[in-house]
């Protein structure tokens, strides 16, 4: 259960299982462990109608080379990787961030490169738009984002990353079945898509961190 009294707004379908049929076959990077609280760090991006046109379009295609493949049902833009809080550390991170983060403005990126990516132990294969402008503002935000980790002996962000919004997902390495042919077709829909300069330049508002079952959230000024 939540901890009481904690601030943020929580999220009623968490649950504490390791039972991955019941996640489509995903699997925990580390084991649940009482006290332990997931912790994550990102920009969220509310998909309009139109992005969500385009998304279909998109996995229908990449399903004709791996028919596994499920669709996003949300979506973001990391700033960290999912790191490990103890509950008490909880609430000074949450203020360490938002001290961190008080002075950035909002601003924009471009997303609309597609390229393909697997999870650190290859256990799950995504498709993603890669960001092609706006990364300079992006390293300033996990800059400062790092610069909280590490207050708390974290692992940071990676190195030279390459920052994307994920939109859909399989289990097992399929990379080699996306890449090449399939991905230029992706690439051609995007491309050929009506707006979809417009669509896929889009402006961040806010940073969200995501601890176990709560979200706390930290406007763009």
């Amino acid at each position: 259960p939540a901890p009481a009294g904690l601030l943020g707004d929580p999220d009623p379908e968490e649950a504490v299982s390791d039972d991955s049929s019941r996640h489509g076959g995903r699997v925990r990077g580390f084991p649940h462990e009482r006290g332990n609280w997931a912790t994550h760090v990102y920009l969220p991006y509310m998909a309009q109608e139109e992005f969500l046109e385009l998304l279909e379009l998109l996995v229908s295609r990449a399903r004709t080379y791996v028919p596994s493949l499920a669709a996003m049902e949300e979506f973001h833009l990391s700033l960290s990787q999912c790191v490990v809080l103890r509950y008490h550390w909880i609430e000074p991170f949450v203020r360490s961030l938002r001290e961190r983060l008080a002075a950035f403005h909002r601003f924009f990126c471009v997303a609309d490169q597609v390229k393909v990516y697997t999870n650190q132990n290859k256990t799950r294969t995504f498709i993603g738009l890669e960001v092609s402008a706006g990364h300079f503002q992006l390293l300033e935000l996990v800059s400062e984002v790092d610069g909280v980790l590490e207050e708390f002996d974290l692992p940071t962000f990676y190195k030279d990353p390459s920052f994307h919004i994920s939109l859909a997902w399989c289990v097992g390495d399929l990379s080699g079945r996306l890449e090449g042919q399939c991905l230029r077709e992706l690439q051609n829909i995007v491309e050929g898509f009506e707006d979809s300069a417009f669509l896929l330049r889009i402006q961040w508002e806010q940073i969200r961190c995501k601890s176990g079952n709560k979200y706390f959230s930290f406007p763009l000024r």
